[in-house]
Formats: structure tokens, C-alpha cells, sequence
């Protein structure tokens, strides 16, 4: 990464009415963030969607100064960056348009070739949502996904943590600089959060913390992943508006249903309601959706069970798919006689006892 490319990108990141996808375009049309900043206003106006109002300030000294003061405490505090033109830069949040074009990490994050799962919901967790994030999470080990979440209280900090006792890699987004943490009572887990995975930010240290940043906060958690889980959620809340962002970047979102008069359940049942969302009852459900494979992890050993230790449902599956070959979930559940959300919880618990293993084209057979 070029210092002086890095420096050219801070700078234009301070032009007031610049954002994101419009430094991308103009660097796309120019060449680089150095070329955009001395070229003249108006070959610059001449830009299709580059207006007067946007550049008007782009040529202020104090950009560069204020640019050159964010470096020094990116090297003082051997702040990690991801340049979005990069190839190390998040593949998934290269496909935002809006997407930081200069991204703050600490710790010991790695998003290459990983499969990642942003999980948000409401504050005020429930027992219930504890517990679904909590099993859900516990499934999904074998997988080993990246965990993303954006580190508040209540369904984010759980999933964290969950995540962390797993020993699954986790990222929590910020919606402030890297020198401060919110909320303060979650310092605690920030070491342990940084050994295997970290923070990701696009705000300054000389950012304060802000509720507006939510939004901006919000769609780095969206765009980082192949997927969104909201656990629950009122009929109100930045869960919902990083469901909404998901969806406006064509990427799957799944909801965990609750009871209908549930206060703490009603975003999420609306999100089901209106088709925004998948339902979501099990890890199951979503490994089948998103055609994820499981995979061993380096330090789990994953072992065939005796036939005499199946059980029920599990013997009828076992003994169709042993008779008949490989075969899609809907075909096992039609022939078994089980209900398709049931087979695919049946079909997840196999795959954990090392009986069956899935194959591309959502197909199933016995090891």
C-alpha cells in the first residue's frame, strides 16, 4: 500500500460533500486520488453526477493537513488499512457502491476466502434470543464462519461472545474511531475479541461518537457478509435499517420468528411478513439457503456414529439415502415423509455426526 495513495484517499475523504461512491468516480474517470486532487474544477465539473456543490471545497489546504495528522496516528498506532481498489480489501464490500474507500482495522482480522455472517438485532435481548443466538452459532462452528456484528448491547455483543468461546473469528463494526470504545462496559472484551479476529471502522479518530454514525456504521456491517441474521427486533431499529441495506445489496437476510405480540419480535416477524427476510428456526435453515458446506475445523474432530445410535426420522433418512444415492433435501423430505424445515435441521445434525456429507446442487448422500 503507497503512502501517498493512502494520503490522497484521506484527503478527498475530508471534502465535505464527497462521499464514498463519488470519490470512487472520480478516481475511475481521473486515475488516482492524487490526480482527482489537482486536476482542475473544471474538468472535474465535466463529470457526469460531479457537481459544484461536491468539489466546491476540494482544493482546501486544511484537507491535506488534517489528512496528514490521520496518518500519523494510523502509523503511531500501527492502525491496519484496506484500500478498496486493493486486493486484500473485503471481497463482498468491494461490490458496494457506497463502500469505504479506505477502511480502519485492528487486530487480527482475516476475510480472505471466509465465509461471513453479520448478526444484529435488538438491545434489549431476550432469553429467547439469547438462546437461539447462542445454538444457532453453536451449529454453525463446524462451518467456521466469520462472525460480524456491531459490537452495541444486547443480540451483538452475544453473538461475539458466542462466537469467541467457539473460537470463531469475529469483526465488530464501529461507528467511531479506533481510539475509543462504545460502549466503555465492553472493553472487557475487546482483547479477546482482537486474538482471533477485530474491529473495522471507517470513522477518524478525530470522529466522536455520534448516533447518526449508526447508519454509515450499519452498512459495513451489511456489506461485509454474504448474509444477515436479525435476532430479534422491534418495529423499529437500526437492525431493520441493516436488513434494509442488505437487501439493497441483493444479499440474503433471514429473520428469527417470535410470538405475534411480541413486542421484541415485531421487526422481525414484519421482515418474514414482507418478504425481506427468510425465516430462520435453526442453523439448518440457513446452511441449506446459502448451499454452505460443512466443513472440519482444524481442531475438531468430527466422527461416524453407529447406526444403533440413530434415531427415528434420522434411521428413515439414512435408509433412503443409503437405498437411493445422493438426493436434494426436498425429494429426502417428500419420500421420508417429513416436513422440509424438519429434514433440514435432521440433515444439519447428520452431517455433524460424520453420517452424511452435502455435495454442490444442494444434494445430500451417505458417507
Amino acid at each position: 500500500m503507497s503512502v501517498n495513495k493512502l494520503l490522497g484517499l484521506l484527503t478527498l475523504k475530508k471534502v465535505a460533500n464527497l462521499g464514498d461512491s463519488s470519490i470512487k468516480k472520480l478516481i475511475r474517470e481521473v486515475g488516482s486520488a492524487e490526480a482527482v486532487l489537482s486536476e482542475k474544477t473544471t474538468n472535474l465539473l465535466k463529470i457526469d453526477g460531479i457537481g459544484r456543490v461536491k468539489i466546491k471545497d476540494l482544493h482546501n489546504p486544511e484537507h491535506y493537513r488534517a489528512a496528514e495528522n490521520e496518518l500519523r496516528f494510523i502509523e503511531d498506532n500501527t492502525i491496519k488499512c484496506w484500500l478498496y481498489d486493493e486486493a486484500a480489501y473485503p471481497e463482498k464490500l468491494k461490490h458496494c457502491i457506497d463502500g469505504p474507500v479506505v477502511l480502519f482495522g485492528s487486530g487480527n482480522i482475516n476475510v480472505q476466502q471466509k465465509k461471513m455472517l453479520s448478526i444484529v438485532g435488538t438491545r434489549k435481548v431476550t432469553n429467547y434470543g439469547v438462546r437461539f443466538c447462542e445454538e444457532f452459532i453453536e451449529m454453525l462452528a463446524p462451518i467456521d464462519p466469520v462472525i460480524v456484528s456491531g459490537f452495541a448491547y444486547g443480540v451483538d455483543i452475544t453473538a461475539q461472545r458466542v462466537a469467541v468461546k467457539h473460537n470463531l473469528q469475529t469483526i465488530g463494526c464501529l461507528a467511531h474511531g479506533l481510539n475509543q470504545i462504545y460502549p466503555k462496559v465492553h472493553k472487557k472484551y475487546v482483547a479477546q475479541i482482537e486474538e482471533n479476529g477485530g474491529f473495522f471502522t471507517d470513522f477518524w479518530s478525530t470522529d466522536t461518537f455520534d448516533r447518526k454514525n449508526f447508519l454509515a456504521r450499519n452498512r459495513i456491517i451489511a456489506g461485509l457478509s454474504e448474509a444477515t441474521v436479525v435476532i430479534e427486533s422491534a418495529d423499529k431499529g437500526g437492525s431493520l435499517v441493516t436488513a434494509d441495506i442488505a437487501n439493497s445489496y441483493n444479499r440474503d437476510v433471514f429473520a428469527v420468528p417470535g410470538r405475534a405480540h411480541d413486542p421484541l419480535s415485531t421487526g422481525c416477524n414484519m421482515l418474514i411478513k414482507t418478504q425481506r427476510a427468510h425465516m430462520l428456526t435453526s442453523a439448518a435453515d440457513l446452511i441449506y439457503m446459502l448451499n454452505w458446506e460443512l466443513e472440519e475445523k482444524e481442531h475438531a474432530t468430527v466422527q461416524k456414529k453407529l447406526f444403533v445410535e440413530l434415531e427415528g426420522d434420522e434411521k428413515n433418512i439414512y435408509n433412503f439415502l443409503n437405498d437411493n444415492g445422493k438426493e436434494v433435501l426436498d425429494v429426502i423430505a417428500l419420500q421420508c415423509n417429513i416436513p422440509t424445515f424438519k429434514t433440514a435441521s435432521i440433515l444439519l445434525t447428520m452431517e455433524l455426526k460424520g453420517i452424511i456429507k452435502p455435495l454442490p446442487g444442494k444434494l445430500f448422500e451417505v458417507i
